[in-house]
């Protein structure tokens, strides 16, 4: 991410899915269900354009914390999610 730009993760309720938000473009989402408890999070996706800046892992790590937020557990179906608890400890007691 260069300076000056303006990144933010919102939640789209409408669309079941977290958006990461850069200059008031929508540069990726994480789409989730909510069932039993359990946030499944099944498809992640960050455009081209804006790849290779750790987006998604923002995205995801902000994303996580508002399912530890509301008492829910995590079913990473999306091999990023599932990588991204992997390697963050901090997230293991999520899934």
């Amino acid at each position: 991410m260069s300076a000056g730009e303006d990144v933010q993760v919102r939640r789209n309720l409408a669309a079941d899915r977290f958006e990461i938000v850069v200059d008031d473009v929508v540069a990726g989402f994480a789409d989730y269900s909510d069932a039993d408890g359990v946030r499944t999070f099944p498809h992640t996706v960050v455009d081209p354009e804006f790849g290779g800046r750790g987006l998604a892992g923002r995205m995801i790590g902000e994303a996580l914390e508002v399912t530890r937020d509301e008492g829910l557990r995590v079913r990473p179906a999306c091999e990023f999610v599932e990588r991204y608890v992997q390697k963050n400890p901090d997230s293991a007691d999520l899934a």
